[in-house]
């Protein structure tokens, strides 16, 4: 399958990603990953080893959607749920347990 990384076009099958990352040990990372085989590669690295090139030429959207359509399970960061930035005054109430409407 043809796939472009960082301005690149690639020929990339499973079975040549699969050889690529084979020997290669994940760091360890709590960003967005692939799954290939049975360990969890962060995605930069993927793009590194298969592209031969810096991490920073490449976003992990384009790594992503390249593995995504090989096949591979890819799994992203969660949504942060918002912040409630409270004021000293509700802050200062919520402790005390007499809430405080502003």
């Amino acid at each position: 399958m043809r796939c472009v990384i960082a301005r690149f076009p690639f020929e990339l099958t499973k079975s040549g990603v699969l050889e690529s990352m084979k020997g290669i040990k994940p760091e360890p990372g709590t960003g967005e990953s692939v799954i290939i085989g049975r360990r969890h590669y962060p995605v930069k690295q993927v793009g590194q080893v298969i592209s031969r090139q810096d991490r920073r030429d490449f976003s992990a959207g384009e790594v992503l959607r390249a593995m995504t359509q090989l096949g591979f399970t890819c799994r992203t960061l969660p949504e942060a749920a918002p912040v409630r930035i409270l004021s000293p005054l509700q802050h200062a109430s919520a402790m005390l347990g007499t809430p405080v409407s502003v």
